[in-house]
């Protein structure tokens, strides 16, 4: 099966993680297909709007760590390094002019946790956790993340998150504003589905216009530069490629106790 899987009904396109077995981790070969199936439902004449989620158990863990510690691939070019991607913008997916919606169906974990604060909204299964281990492994964010999760929770509960490592679960990102809904986690997709169902019944050139202004208005793009210079600049000076191996098993084992 590919390990990014792209599905169209109802004006829906739904676009799926889909290495269950890694967690839906982040891949060099996910970062090329993600992008180029966003693009495709995105000029798609039978898309109005589009989910995206992950093959159970999870959401997205974050960028493949055992390809990280070892090539470092999986960052050039896909602008988790914090640099501009093939469409001139900073962060993890192409330009866009549709909703996008972020149904969390596991654990949203660093890399994974920055795919979902880049959705327009995201609506959480009972089972969706929210980490930032960036501070764990040792690297930095580059796809917004210090931008986009004060926007969503406050700066000093986002501060916590980076600095400890914890994990959020579903009930308190809903309560901190992290998340719109948390249903069952049988329910995430159908749940997800009937709010884009509502967006469908709009017109749908105002609805782009409305995003687009919305992240005009939202944006922060000497958040995103500061994002980026810094991150650059502790890859030259800090970045350990054993050391990041020898942290995998340990945030993988504290996370499923969290």
């Amino acid at each position: 099966m590919p390990v990014v899987l792209l599905d169209v009904s109802d004006r829906i396109a739904t676009i799926t993680l889909n290495r269950p077995d890694a967690r839906n981790a982040l891949s060099s070969e996910v970062l090329r297909l993600l992008p180029t199936l966003m693009r495709e439902a995105d000029t798609s004449a039978d898309v109005d709007v589009i989910i995206l989620t992950g093959t159970d158990p999870a959401f997205c863990a974050g960028l493949d760590l055992k390809e990280l510690g070892s090539t470092a691939d999986n960052l050039g070019g896909s602008g988790a390094d914090g640099q501009a991607n093939a469409d001139g913008v900073r962060g993890p997916f192409v330009r866009i002019t549709k909703p996008l919606i972020g149904a969390v169906n596991g654990v949203a974990v660093t890399g994974g946790f920055e795919l979902a604060l880049n959705c327009d909204f995201l609506i959480a299964s009972d089972h969706a956790k929210f980490g930032d281990t960036h501070a764990r492994v040792g690297v930095m964010p580059g796809w917004g993340l210090t931008v986009l999760l004060p926007q969503a929770i406050g700066v000093r509960r986002a501060r916590e998150m980076s600095f400890t490592g914890n994990f959020m679960g579903a009930d308190e990102a809903l309560a901190l504003g992290l998340v719109n809904h948390v249903v069952p986690h049988a329910e995430l997709i159908p749940f997800t589905r009937q709010i884009a169902a509502d967006i469908i019944g709009n017109d749908q050139p105002g609805v782009r216009q409305i995003r687009s202004t919305y992240g005009q208005i939202s944006a922060d793009s000497a958040g995103w530069a500061i994002e980026a210079r810094d991150g650059a600049d502790w890859r030259r000076g800090h970045f350990d490629a054993t050391l990041v191996a020898e942290r995998r098993a340990a945030i993988q084992s504290r996370g499923r106790q969290q």
